[in-house]
């Protein structure tokens, strides 16, 4: 199987860190962030990664070439913003056909992706999609999933929450056909306002409910959300935990850490205070 990462946006959210560093290769503890989005994929099961970028796309392809994985990565330039719909498009000339996975590049989760691909199998149709519970569902594309099928009836955008078809809503991860290509028209388009609609209406557009975790790091506060949950479910190969906190390699330490994530080779000085933050490689945080 192949598989698209979606991960062509600026991060104008996550700036000033996004100036020097593509958001796609921020880093979660001792890894990138698009590191931690591979987490879930099934090893055994991808033939090839796809990734779509459009800034800083050559940082990322060296970051890359610098890590050994078991498949095939090649790097998909965005020479202009094509949206969601448009950059799985950008990238079917690399697909080697048959059934691919997409994923949003900023998602922090504990979805089995092996067991969403079994579903799709199971349950046929062109695309299935992640969905996940929320109590607000105001902010996000939310489906009317009818669970007796696993089929997505309808789906609408950010709507009020008295007129919300349910609480589930898209969490950013697709299986899908080539046959979603048939419904995409050229040029840029969001595969969720443009294209998820058109199959549903075929009935041919499935939803795979899942639990546990489930955070987009695309802002300051969720980036620090998804840097506590790595530490929570013990996402990481160095450093250590101390309290609630993780610590770098080669940190010196002589404040307190509460709720936070030290990069390597930080310093935080006497008698300070570090709360819910994300303190990147080689700061120095002054003495109180």
């Amino acid at each position: 199987m192949d598989v698209v990462v979606l991960a062509g946006g600026f991060g104008t959210r996550l700036r000033p860190w996004t100036e020097t560093i593509p958001k796609p290769l921020l880093p979660i503890l001792d890894k990138s962030m698009i590191e931690h989005v591979l987490d879930v994929l099934p090893e055994s099961q991808v033939d090839k990664v796809l990734i779509a970028a459009g800034y800083g796309v050559e940082q990322i392809r060296e970051h890359f070439e610098k890590i050994p994985l078991p498949y095939e990565v090649v790097i998909v330039e965005e020479t202009e913003p094509l949206g969601t719909g448009g950059a799985i498009a950008n990238c079917r000339e690399h697909l080697s056909g048959g059934t691919f996975c997409v994923i949003n590049g900023d998602l922090i989760t504990s979805l089995k992706v092996e067991e969403m691909l079994e579903f799709h199998k199971q349950n046929g149709g062109i695309a299935t999609i992640s969905l996940w519970e929320v109590e607000d569902p105001s902010r996000f594309g939310v489906a009317d999933y009818k669970e007796d099928t696993g089929k997505i009836m309808r789906f609408q955008e950010k709507p009020a929450i008295e007129d919300a078809y349910s609480n589930l809503i898209n969490a950013g991860t697709y299986i899908l056909e080539q046959e979603i290509f048939d419904f995409m028209p050229d040029g840029a388009h969001s595969i969720e306002r443009d294209i998820y609609e058109k199959i549903a209406e075929t009935g041919a557009l499935n939803g795979f409910p899942f639990a546990g975790m489930f955070v987009d790091a695309g802002t300051p506060p969720s980036f620090v959300e998804a840097s506590q949950a790595c530490i929570n479910s013990g996402r990481f190969a160095t450093g250590q935990v101390t309290g609630d906190s993780w610590i770098g390699e080669d940190c010196e330490n002589f404040g307190e850490a509460i709720g936070s994530s030290l990069g390597s080779n930080v310093t935080v000085g006497e008698g300070s205070s570090i709360h819910n933050s994300v303190i990147l490689e080689g700061a120095i945080i002054g003495a109180n």
